[in-house]
C-alpha cells in the first residue's frame, strides 16, 4: 500500500519526474528476482549442513561413553570442527549473495534520486517547479524506495523459510505405510487367538524376503517362544502383531479379524510390549509405569511393580515412586529399566503380551524372580517371547524355530530336542551346553 500510494502521489505531483523514478523500479525488482534465484539454493545448502552438524553433535552426546572408552575425543572434535567449517563456508557464501544484491539496489535507487534532482533542478530554474515541490517529491521518493528495500529483506527471509519448510514437509507429508482402512472396525475385547496365514514380508528397498510363508496359530493363554539365528526374522514377527508393519503377502489375524480391518488404537490397547531396548521418559517412575494407563490408581501401579519385581528397588529410593528419572532412564541400571518396562506392560492388562528378550539385562537371581512373576501373570494371556534364556524355552507351549525367514521347526522343547538337529545346535550354542543335560534327562 505504501508503494502504490507513494507512486500515485508522485505521478500526481510531477508525471515527468515520476516516469524517471519508475524506470528504476523494474531494475530493482529484476535484481531481487535474481537474488532469489541465486540465494535460495544457498539457503538450502546452509540448512543441510546445519542438519549434518546437529547429527554429529547428537551422535557425540549419545555416544559419549563410547568415544571416551576408545579415546576418540580428538577425532570427534576434529569431525565436528570440519562439519562446522562447512556450515561456516555455506553461510559466508549466502552472505556474499546478500552483499552483492542490496548495495546494487541502493546504487540504482540513488541514481534514480540523482536523476530526479538533476531534472527537477532544471525545472526549478525554469520556474515550472518550486523548490518546495522538489523537496516534497524527494520525500515521497524515499517513501517509495523504503518498501522496495523492505520487500527485499522479506524476500530473503521467505527464501530461507521456504527452504526450511520444505525440509519439514518432507517429514510431515511422508506416506504412512500402516494406516487404518476406511470403515475400519473397533476390535472387541479378545481372548488372544493370533494366527499367521502364509505371511511373507519384505522391508521397503530390501532385496529379499525377511519372512517367507509363515503359518502358525497361537491359542489364547499360550506362550510362544521364537528362536533362530540372527537375521532369521524373529523381531519382524513380533512387529507384525501390533501392526508396526503390514505383511507383504498373507495376513495376520486376532480372533479371526484381519489386523488391517480394525483400528490401530483398539488393536494396540490390547497388546503389551516390552522391547529389548528399553525406553523410559523423563518424569517420575510412577508416570513411566502408568504410561499406558495414566488414570491408574497408585495401588495398581504398585501391584504391577511388585509383579515385575520392581517394588523393592523403587521403595529404596528417597522419593519412592515419585523419583524422577532422566531422559531414557538415566540413573537406573539396565535391569531396573527393564523391570519398570515390564510393570508398564503389565499395568495395561493386555490380552496379548510381547516380550523381546525382556530379561536380557538382569542377573540370574532377578531373572528367576521376573520369570516367576511372568509365569503367573502370563496365565490367560497369549504371550510371544523372543527367547534367549533356557527357562523361557522350557516353559513355552510352542516354540517357533526360524531359519532364513521360514519356520524350520515348531513344537515343544522336548519334541524339538529329539527331532530337530538345528534346535539342538542352538541350545548348545546359546545355553552353554545345557542341551546335553536335557538329553540325559530325556534318556532317563
Amino acid at each position: 500500500m505504501l508503494l502504490i500510494g507513494s507512486l500515485a502521489i508522485l505521478f500526481r505531483m510531477n508525471w515527468q519526474l515520476a516516469l524517471i523514478t519508475l524506470l528504476t523500479v523494474p531494475a530493482m525488482f529484476v535484481i531481487l528476482a535474481q537474488f532469489m534465484r541465486v540465494v535460495r539454493p544457498l539457503f538450502g545448502k546452509v540448512q543441510s549442513r546445519l542438519g549434518a552438524l546437529n547429527t554429529v553433535l547428537q551422535e557425540n552426546l549419545v555416544g559419549m561413553r563410547v568415544v571416551q572408552a576408545f579415546a576418540r575425543e580428538p577425532y570427534e572434535a576434529a569431525r565436528y570442527t570440519a562439519t562446522n567449517q562447512q556450515l561456516l563456508e555455506a553461510n559466508l557464501e549466502t552472505i556474499r549473495g546478500l552483499a552483492a544484491s542490496f548495495p546494487l539496489i541502493f546504487l540504482i535507487s540513488n541514481l534514480g534520486t540523482l536523476a530526479v534532482i538533476w531534472v527537477g533542478g532544471y525545472q526549478v530554474i525554469g520556474g515550472s517547479l518550486s523548490l518546495g515541490e522538489l523537496v516534497a517529491f524527494n520525500t515521497y521518493l524515499a517513501l517509495l524506495i523504503m518498501p522496495i528495500m523492505m520487500l527485499g529483506m522479506i524476500i530473503g527471509q521467505l527464501s530461507r523459510a521456504s527452504v526450511s519448510a520444505e525440509r519439514i514437509f518432507e517429514i510431515l507429508d511422508a506416506h504412512n505405510e500402516v494406516a487404518g482402512r476406511l470403515g475400519a472396525l473397533r476390535l472387541p475385547v479378545v481372548a488372544g487367538r493370533v494366527a499367521f496365514e502364509n505371511v511373507s514380508f519384505r522391508y521397503v528397498g530390501g532385496e529379499g524376503k525377511v519372512l517367507d510363508g509363515i503359518t502358525f496359530t497361537a491359542e489364547p493363554g499360550q506362550t510362544v517362544a521364537i528362536m533362530g539365528p540372527t537375521g532369521s526374522g524373529k523381531s519382524t514377527i513380533i512387529n507384525l502383531i501390533p501392526r508396526f508393519y503390514d505383511p507383504t503377502e498373507g495376513r495376520v489375524t486376532v480372533e479371526g479379524h484381519d489386523l488391517r480391518d480394525v483400528t490401530l488404537e483398539s488393536l494396540r490397547n490390547q497388546i503389551g510390549i516390552v522391547l529389548q531396548d528399553t525406553t523410559l521418559f523423563s518424569g517420575s517412575i510412577r508416570d513411566n509405569i502408568a504410561y499406558g494407563r495414566p488414570d491408574a490408581l497408585a495401588a495398581d501401579v504398585e501391584a504391577a511393580a511388585r509383579a515385575a519385581q520392581a517394588h523393592e528397588f523403587i521403595a529404596g529410593f528417597p522419593n519412592g515412586y515419585g523419583t524422577i528419572v532422566g531422559e531414557r532412564g538415566v540413573g537406573l541400571s539396565g535391569g531396573q529399566k527393564q523391570r519398570i518396562a515390564i510393570a508398564r506392560a503389565l499395568l495395561s492388562d493386555p490380552r496379548i503380551l510381547i516380550l523381546d528378550d525382556s530379561t536380557s539385562a538382569v542377573d540370574a537371581e532377578t531373572e528367576f524372580q521376573i520369570q516367576q512373576a511372568l509365569d503367573h501373570l502370563m496365565a490367560g494371556r497369549t504371550s510371544f517371547v523372543i527367547a534367549q534364556r533356557i527357562s523361557t524355552v522350557r516353559n513355552a507351549d510352542m516354540i517357533l524355530l526360524l531359519e532364513g525367514g521360514k519356520i524350520a521347526a515348531q513344537g515343544k522343547h522336548d519334541d524339538l530336542l529329539r527331532e530337530s538337529a538345528l534346535y539342538g545346535e542352538i541350545i548348545d550354542s546359546q545355553f552353554g551346553g545345557e542341551h546335553s543335560v536335557d538329553a540325559l534327562m530325556l534318556a532317563a
